[in-house]
């Protein structure tokens, strides 16, 4: 198992999780969102009737497979722990402004990564805000930044969250009357239940033992000069390239299906987005991958990412998909992008960051 800890062994896992990704994109998922967590809890939301747009409401079992499969991993590696207390409630709120900030651009760090892969150069924007996001953050964490300290909890304490997710997902399959299905859109679009479970139970366990983290791998490189966890990205992302061309689907454009055409807001999406995941201590994913092996923490920021994909399509916040528009209007350039609630929020979430930075540095110099 010490293979997996080598930049190898973790480039292997990256080859691993991008097959999965391929695999679903294959089977019927939208072939611009093989794999998105932003993209999967907003549709998951929706099934649940969190929020009425009809297009994106499908529960989603990747999400449940990632809970799952890491806490399964966590379990039989004896990685788990129980823990909690490092500032919830700023926790929740952070989760909530990652997850609208993420449907501005409209896709989490990992779909900017599939979209990269097939030649969305909007995909290639937003990386400049998600990298100076992180440098950011970063620069607060050399400053001694920190949500302050988890403690350990009883087990079964983490043990509820994945238990909650599986019979959620039980209910799907036995009464699917309960939750909302999208006839059309990208909510109607996915490959059988079966195979999504199966590649999100494989990105689970991969996940927690490479320590995958879309945010956590630049961080480390400006911070401590280690590619390792890089490696894995790299393995997802030439994965896709080599389905990308091997399919036919990949065409550098200016934006790509179910994307946008917005630069500035796309960078400072993800740049709220990247700074956002550094004081979390991870991506979305990230935090999926944490929530399930115990971290009461993350089942918070989860719960927040939950609330925020509500809130983008309650208020109007997510952008719009430029291609979308197009189809709408029988128009041929129509830029997509936010609305000017969703620019606001963009805007506002950005300076409340730097609020929480700037306390979190504050509260560490008093101690």
């Amino acid at each position: 198992m010490r293979f997996f800890n080598t930049k190898k062994g973790l480039f292997t896992l990256g080859i691993i999780a991008g097959l999965g990704a391929a695999l679903l994109a294959y089977l019927g998922n939208p072939k611009n969102m093989a794999f998105c967590i932003a993209c999967f809890i907003r549709d998951t939301a929706g099934a649940m009737k969190f929020h009425n747009a009809e297009v994106v409401q499908y529960f989603r079992p990747e999400i449940v497979g990632i809970i799952i499969g890491s806490f399964l991993i966590s379990i039989f590696t004896k990685e788990y722990r129980s823990t909690a207390g490092s500032s919830p409630v700023i926790r929740f709120f952070l989760g909530v402004i990652m997850m609208v900030c993420a449907l501005v651009f409209l896709g989490c760090p990992l779909r900017m990564i599939l979209r990269m892969s097939a030649g969305d150069i909007s995909a290639y924007v937003g990386l400049v805000g998600f990298v100076a996001g992180i440098a950011t953050g970063a620069y607060f964490l050399r400053k001694g930044f920190s949500l302050g300290r988890a403690y350990t909890t009883k087990k079964e304490n983490g043990y509820a969250f994945p238990l909650v997710v599986a019979v959620l997902f039980a209910l799907v399959i036995a009464v699917p009357s309960l939750y909302a299905f999208s006839e059309k859109g990208p909510g109607s679009v996915h490959a059988i239940w079966y195979a999504s479970l199966g590649v999100g139970l494989l990105f689970g366990v991969i996940a927690q033992k490479s320590r995958m983290c879309f945010a956590g791998s630049i961080r480390d490189i400006i911070l401590l000069k280690d590619f390792r966890l890089f490696s894995v990205v790299s393995g997802i992302f030439i994965v896709m390239l080599v389905y990308n061309l091997a399919t036919n689907n990949f065409k550098f454009v200016p934006f790509g299906p179910i994307a946008h055409a917005q630069t500035v807001w796309n960078i400072l999406s993800m740049y709220a987005v990247g700074f956002c995941a550094v004081l979390l201590g991870g991506c979305p994913l990230r935090q999926l991958v944490l929530a399930g092996t115990g971290s009461s923490d993350s089942v918070i920021t989860v719960l927040g990412m939950f609330v925020g994909a509500a809130l983008a399509h309650n208020f109007k916040l997510a952008g719009a998909s430029a291609v979308a528009e197009n189809a709408a209007k029988g128009i041929k350039a129509v830029a997509g992008g936010p609305g000017l609630n969703g620019q606001i929020f963009v805007v506002a979430s950005i300076f409340v960051l730097f609020i929480i930075a700037f306390l979190g540095l504050k509260k560490e110099k008093t101690r």
